[in-house]
């Protein structure tokens, strides 16, 4: 079993009004996509980094690239997440069996939760990191009249990585494409072709990076676990 990960850096951020993508924004002295890199370059179970960025960006994304002591592929984005997995999927290496598909914009992954996912995988065909939703949630109809309330126990909030088998992965994907579907993350293509998918719980801190707001709470994680690595020396 030979893992490797895409973490995906081609989108635009419009919502965090920065103008420019929102991975070049700086946590901790760093930018956001950096502290995700890291993370799985610095994990043993993880031989390979596919860093999938915006065109426009390769140019800063190949000079960072070049003053790192890693090695990280670049590959470039699509016109939708979809496609931009896509071509980070077509940019392993030939001896990847297992892959990681993860958001930059999502710096908070832990190597526990890497191990979680990665341990999961060997035994499932799909696995995707997860925790239980908190608030309660409503089926709204286009009219503003609520529908429906799931039971709150049942409703998990999906984040990234998400875990597949290489092979399986692309098959949806191509399956996507051939049916001209769109799914919202990579797990609900591997759903069309009928396969389960099997949660690893995770953490809440492990947020997206959208919006002015994250970067205040992400700034307060850092510090929290920068405070702990000191204290646990």
């Amino acid at each position: 079993m030979e893992t490797s990960v895409v973490i995906v850096a081609a989108g635009t951020g419009k919502r965090m009004k920065a103008g420019k993508n929102k991975i070049w924004l700086h946590l901790q002295h760093k930018p956001i996509f950096q502290h995700t890199v890291e993370a799985f370059v610095q994990h043993p179970g993880i031989t390979e980094v596919v860093l999938v960025i915006n065109e426009q960006d390769y140019e800063d994304m190949d000079r960072w690239r070049k003053g790192m002591p890693y090695s990280v592929i670049l590959a470039t984005g699509g016109a939708e997440r979809q496609d931009s997995v896509r071509n980070g999927l077509e940019a392993l290496s030939e001896s990847c069996t297992h892959v990681l598909i993860h958001d930059a914009a999502r710096p908070f992954i832990t190597a526990e939760q890497i191990s979680g996912i990665i341990t999961k995988l060997k035994d499932h065909q799909a696995v995707v990191v997860a925790v239980p939703v908190k608030d309660t949630i409503k089926i709204v109809g286009p009219d503003g009249i609520v529908q429906a309330t799931p039971a709150r126990e049942s409703l998990w909030a999906v984040q990234t990585p998400q875990a597949f088998p290489l092979s399986l992965v692309k098959q949806a994907h191509q399956f996507a494409v051939d049916q001209g579907k769109v799914g919202t993350d990579d797990a609900m293509l591997v759903e069309m072709l009928g396969y389960p998918v099997t949660i690893v719980e995770g953490s809440y801190e492990n947020i997206k990076v959208t919006t002015p707001d994250d970067l205040w709470f992400g700034e307060e994680i850092m510090k929290r676990r920068s405070e702990e690595r000191k204290r646990r020396k």
